[in-house]
């Protein structure tokens, strides 16, 4: 068994490795950056060795950096987590020739994997089905869309270097098809290093299958299981399931064993996910469910999967990555139960899912269920890397009994001042076709405009809000807060946005089962996963926002391009200048027709939250 293990990652993942490795009895050390010096994993870890700025780019993807650091902390392994350095097959080979542990597959496993045209191919050869489609070396326009003709419409053009829904673009018909492949070709070009594409038959009701494997060095490769990821927006998973819902145990035998014939294909070796694309206008029929690619790493997901065998699956990983065989035998593992993992984002959903960073100066999830998180109160959520903040897990005898408590979950979440998806979530869950599994891929983005919490609380809230303002006068205040029991009669004087208003309990209504804190400025209300604020009008309005024609930086990153100069007419719409933040692109455009009358940053410049980046005065017509 391993003795010694860094975690070459960060936030929650980091944590879950070190609670699997301290019951082993394995010594950890943790790699930080700049951002992270004072983050859990680091609190958590035998050992913490700083690795460099708080790009991601200048820390945790310097794999130099962290075979030292191992080297130099006598670390005997690496675990890289999820995402960084995750699939890297450079990475791996340098571990293993550092006289490193690489807890991980083979790099010729990853990099047999790692083109999704020569994984299909190689999947094929294996007698594993793959979606129909076109995987050929001729990348000529004419031989593309001769292709797409003959496979029919609509077709999925996907780089074969993609990842994270980047180089991907759906074609319903052939007069848009060539305009697509050239977007596709530059957006995979920009991205990848590599505008190769493949076609593929577009599945009109997908649902995304995958299979949890695993492989050990003496030969041996078991599947736990599948998993449920169909519930996504933009290509990003959201909320993860286990076992699919509808999969009898005929079809489930089928994609299973092609699961595994996949992972020996390749020799395979430690934890790897096999995802599939199922045609469910029929439900789940073996017959339409076709192999997509292969993760060659543990997956966000893989809770879910535990929860259902009763597996510890990183410690499946050490073991393996130890030399010692797979802890279990196929038939000696088995599903019990349900269970729903829904991923928490740090990102407001009434702002078009924009990423919320700050302090978490109240943060609370509650004691149900299985929570995995990287962050306490008091931390910070940074701009440098993915949003994701926690997962709440919840399990039952069925699926009814995960769905009731992953609600409940999410409707106790407590989070100010960043901003959560948990009432998002909460809707999801909540929604009737989620309730009965019907499912695709397509579900969020057809339902988003009634899954998004109303940003504005209804009368019921704004009696929960003086509920919170008079019961803390008796009570004290703070962002600990408290849960609410009956209302006081009495009055207050609340505001939002720069309007005051009197709330009369007196006067009658309900009021909402939430609960909330007070300071000196203002009450915050939690209510299904939404957090509302209220100024008390005793100190004064809500502080302004910037005058009109400001556009001002809505959180820290770094300005990526600017493209319009001092003096310059725009037009309404029309993009200003791009912010970079959280590992997305914002595009920042202006409010109305005018003139650029300031403009305060130029290309590669690091900006604060709030900054005025630049300031556009209207022309006559439009004031």
């Amino acid at each position: 068994m391993i003795k010694s293990l860094l975690i070459a990652n960060r936030g929650e993942i980091a944590c879950r490795v070190i609670r699997t490795a301290r019951k082993l009895g394995i010594r950890t050390v943790a790699v930080y950056s700049d951002a992270d010096a004072k983050a859990l994993h680091v609190r958590m870890a035998d050992q913490a060795v700083h690795i460099g700025p708080s790009p991601a780019r200048e820390s945790y993807l310097v794999g130099e950096r962290i075979i030292a650091a191992a080297k130099q902390n006598g670390a005997e392994a690496i675990h890289p987590g999820y995402g960084f350095l995750s699939e890297n097959a450079d990475f791996a080979q340098a571990v293993l020739d550092a006289g490193l542990v690489w807890v991980g597959p083979k790099p010729d496993s990853i990099r047999a994997m790692g083109l999704k045209d020569a994984a299909k191919k190689l999947m094929a050869d294996a007698g594993v089905p793959v979606t129909p489609g076109y995987l050929g070396e001729d990348q000529s326009p004419k031989r593309l869309k001769a292709e797409a003709d003959a496979i029919g419409y609509p077709v999925l053009i996907k780089a074969v270097a993609g990842g994270g829904g980047k180089g991907m673009r759906r074609v319903d018909d052939a007069a848009a098809f060539l305009d697509a492949l050239d977007s596709c070709k530059r957006e995979a070009a920009s991205s990848f290093g590599n505008n190769i594409v493949l076609l593929e038959k577009y599945i009109l009701s997908p649902r995304h299958i995958e299979v949890q494997v695993f492989g050990d060095a003496h030969g041996n490769v078991v599947h736990l299981f599948e998993r449920d990821c169909s519930l996504q927006r933009r290509h990003q998973k959201v909320i993860e399931e286990a076992p699919a819902p509808g999969m009898d145990e005929a079809t489930r035998e089928a994609v299973c064993g092609a699961a595994v014939r996949a992972a020996q294909a390749v020799d395979y070796e430690g934890a790897g996910t096999i995802e599939f694309i199922a045609d469910a206008s029929e439900g789940l029929r073996a017959d339409r469910i076709w192999f997509m690619e292969m993760n060659t790493r543990l997956q966000v997901e893989h809770p879910v999967t535990e929860e259902i065998t009763g597996q510890d699956l990183v410690e499946w990983q050490l073991c393996v990555a130890g030399g010692e065989p797979l802890p279990k035998r196929q038939d000696e593992l088995s599903i019990t139960g349900h269970a729903i993992e829904a991923r928490l984002y740090a990102e407001d959903p009434a702002k078009g899912f924009l990423p919320s960073v700050g302090k978490l100066e109240h943060f609370d999830l509650g004691e149900d269920g299985r929570i995995e998180t990287g962050v306490e109160e008091g931390d910070a959520i940074s701009p440098f890397y993915d949003p994701m903040i926690a997962k709440l897990v919840a399990s039952g005898a069925d699926r009814q009994d995960a769905i009731t408590g992953l609600a409940n979950m999410l409707e106790g979440v407590e989070v100010w001042p960043v901003r959560t998806n948990a009432g998002f979530l909460f809707e999801a869950l909540l929604d009737e076709d989620f309730g009965a599994a019907r499912l695709d891929t397509g579900f969020i983005e057809r339902k988003l405009a009634q899954l998004v919490p109303d940003p504005e609380p209804s009368d019921d809230l704004w009696r929960a809000g003086a509920v919170v303002a008079l019961a803390a006068n008796a009570q004290g205040s703070g962002p600990d807060g408290f849960r609410l029991n009956a209302p006081s009669r009495s009055a207050v004087a609340l505001g939002r946005n720069g309007q005051f208003r009197t709330v009369d309990l007196e006067s009658g209504g309900t009021f909402a089962a939430a609960s909330g804190f007070r300071d000196e400025d203002r009450v915050v209300v939690f209510y299904e996963g939404q957090a509302y604020e209220f100024a008390l009008a005793a100190r004064g309005k809500v502080g302004g926002a910037a005058s009109d024609g400001a556009l001002i930086a809505p959180m820290p990153g770094k300005v990526t391009s600017v493209d319009v100069g001092p003096s310059e007419r725009v037009a309404k719409g029309q993009r200003l200048l791009t912010l970079e933040a959280m590992k997305m692109e914002h595009a920042m455009v202006a409010p109305f027709d005018g003139t650029i009358a300031e403009l305060n940053v130029e290309a590669g410049a690091q900006v604060q939250v709030e900054a005025v980046l630049a300031r556009v005065e209207p022309n006559e017509a439009s004031s």
